[in-house]
């Protein structure tokens, strides 16, 4: 399942176009819920992108710099030693 919630979010469609309307503080908020498969891949010279897709087959896709990678790899590494959830 996704959920997509756009805030302060106005577009104009105009002849198969898309244009902003407002003021430029739009932002958005996406969360994939019950995720069928999660990859890890190289993304340019120094980013690593991760892609996550549920069985309907929506996908969101992130890309990070190595750091971030690590520091998901080190929480999720306490995670799994802290937490039932890996039990």
């Amino acid at each position: 399942m996704l959920a997509l919630t756009l805030e302060e979010f106005m577009v104009e469609l105009n002849e198969g176009s898309i244009k902003n309307v407002g003021p430029t503080n739009k932002s958005a908020t996406v969360k994939l819920f019950d995720v069928e498969d999660a990859e890890a891949r190289e993304f340019g010279d120094k980013r690593v992108k991760l892609v996550f897709e549920d069985e309907d087959g929506n996908e969101i896709q992130v890309s990070l710099f190595p750091d971030h990678v690590r520091k998901l790899v080190d929480e999720i590494d306490e995670l799994e030693e802290e937490s039932p959830v890996f039990e």
